[in-house]
């Protein structure tokens, strides 16, 4: 079915959308912990190989198949071939979900900003404890930033068994965030605006699904923003330049990241050191000034072999103090985006300010990045004509967000954050993997790829280029092909998956294992999108068989 008109009134709000689709949330804090987790500046390696090599050419090809086609993720594979179908299904069922969890960092951010307005910021110190003579024992051996985050925020519990109810004030902010999405949708798309780790097969499958992630390769939302292009937009250019503005802005976002890193371990071993040094004067009647960061080491050895029995005792409460220690320890996941950022806002003049300023761009990051979730879920449906012609589109916008803000209530539990991991690390990687590169195969040896050339001229006036060519019809399926051996063998050898779990009594995340019900909704995840693709083709394969027969029946 041919759009009968473009949404965009020129090619800069196109542009501007895919902008604010890309650069969202993942931007800010999922690429700057990789880099951490895969050797800091190295990871850029494989990733940079990776923009080249899989990010501009798959987002130029999703591009021009949506401004070709005219149809959402589902029509225009099918136009392609009847037997694709699955894939706009596969992308679609991704894309659900994607904006099943995803909007709950939306949620998360709601909640700091309504929090920002507070002096002191309720995350600058720690709270008192019941008794009032002192601070909550469990913010003392972490940080005021983290106990606002894993204990006022998420309320988490110890482990994913421990499910617990769901937090109120959470489920409030998660249905205003999808009310603002609801909103949004109706007033149209159109306002959206270590080296050693080289060797590590992790670090290249990331950089890849970070491609997939930030780019939003695979999840139908680029080609259903296409699809109301003008068929001459010269979606080559666009696809440059929403690569290239996305990476700058993620290598942008990792240095203001590391710098905060940096800042953040120095003050907490500054701080290990003094609380380390007060101890041994007031336990051992040292003279003021006779012990310093300088000569700490000489002194504890000094005391421990003058006064061992005294020292044996204190033993346990002195610390070990590492620079490096600190500089290895990571906020994993969505914490990145809150923790970090909120321990540099607190040391601000006017915390307040920067911290409303701060939150609301993460809102509109979010909010931008959601609008293009819902466009790959919603294009599908009101292209078909036999959902369009029965509801309006207002009526399908509230029902998938109705639905997705009522599933998204489980990552309100006091375990949710469990689940928001589960779903953030598994309901697409493997899936996406496999989508985009059945998308390539799809394009260069069914479709053709000299006839995807002529298609191109068509629109644009120019044929691709050589590199181009080579890196659709050869490097992408390749690399993508090597990736997902390399995802299989890891999980092969892995054996059973871990998780990080708050452990509240530390002040510290622990590594447990997932339990069994756990592996099972993984499964199921990756199952129903990756099933989607060869169901499909069965399908139309069985439609196509039956139709026949009846056709030969009849005459």
């Amino acid at each position: 079915m041919e759009k009968s008109r473009p949404l965009w009134d020129n090619p800069l709000q196109f542009v501007f959308a895919c902008i604010s689709y890309a650069v969202g949330l993942g931007n800010v804090w999922r690429f700057p912990y990789l880099c951490q987790m895969y050797g800091g500046g190295g990871f850029l390696i494989p990733y940079l190989i990776m923009l080249i090599a899989e990010g501009m050419p798959l987002l130029y090809l999703e591009l021009a198949v949506g401004q070709r086609m005219r149809q959402g993720s589902i029509g225009a594979w099918k136009i392609i071939s009847p037997y694709l179908c699955g894939v706009g299904v596969a992308s679609v069922v991704v894309s659900f979900f994607l904006s099943m969890y995803y909007n709950v960092i939306n949620a998360w951010a709601f909640w700091y900003l309504f929090h920002s307005f507070q002096d002191p910021l309720p995350w600058a110190i720690c709270p008192l404890n019941s008794n009032r003579t002192g601070y909550e024992e469990e913010c003392e051996k972490t940080s005021s930033t983290q106990y606002f985050w894993y204990r006022q925020t998420l309320n988490i519990s110890p482990s994913l068994e421990a499910s617990g109810s769901v937090q109120w004030e959470q489920a409030l902010c998660l249905t205003l965030a999808w009310l603002v999405v609801y909103l949004c949708i109706l007033r149209g798309t159109a306002s959206t605006g270590k080296l050693e780790q080289l060797l590590n097969p992790k670090a290249w499958i990331s950089a890849a699904t970070q491609i997939f992630f930030s780019l939003g390769l695979g999840f139908g939302s680029l080609i259903a923003f296409a699809s109301y292009n003008e068929p001459s937009n010269n979606c080559q250019r666009h696809a440059i330049i929403v690569s290239l503005i996305n990476s700058t802005t993620s290598i942008f976002a990792s240095i203001v990241t590391f710098s905060i890193y940096g800042f953040k371990a120095t003050f907490n071993y500054e701080s290990c050191i003094n609380k380390v040094i007060l101890l041994l004067l007031n336990a051992f009647d040292l003279e003021e000034g006779s012990l310093t960061a300088d000569n700490l080491n000489e002194m504890k050895d000094y005391l421990m072999a003058t006064y061992p029995q005294e020292y044996a005792q204190l033993a346990p409460q002195i610390k070990n103090c590492s620079l490096e220690a600190e500089l290895d320890t990571a906020v994993q996941g969505t914490g990145l985006a809150f923790i970090v950022y909120s321990e540099a806002i607190k040391n601000m003049e006017v915390p307040q300010l920067y911290s409303v300023l701060y939150f609301f761009m993460l809102l509109m990051l979010g909010i931008g990045s959601m609008l293009g979730n819902t466009a790959a879920i919603l294009t599908p449906l009101t292209d078909s004509r036999a959902i369009a012609s029965r509801f309006p589109k207002e009526v399908i916008s509230g029902v998938v967000c109705f639905v997705n803000c009522i599933i998204g209530l489980i990552f309100t539990v006091e375990a949710g954050n469990y689940w928001f991991d589960i779903f953030n690390d598994y309901a697409a990687t493997l899936s996406l993997l496999l989508i985009v590169l059945v998308e390539t195969i799809a394009v260069c040896y069914i479709y053709g790829i000299r006839r995807f050339e002529k298609d191109l001229y068509t629109m644009i006036g120019r044929k691709p280029n050589w590199y181009w060519k080579i890196m659709w019809a050869f490097v992408s399926p390749l690399l993508i092909i090597s990736l997902f051996i390399f995802y299989i063998t890891d999980y092969i050898l892995t054996g059973t998956l871990q998780y990080q779990a708050w452990d509240a009594t530390q002040g510290q995340l622990v590594t447990k294992d997932y339990p069994g019900y756990a592996l099972a909704v993984i499964g199921l995840l990756v199952a129903s999108s990756t099933m989607c693709i060869p169901v499909g083709a069965l399908v139309t394969f069985v439609r196509k068989r039956l139709k026949r027969e009846r056709v030969a029946t009849v005459a």
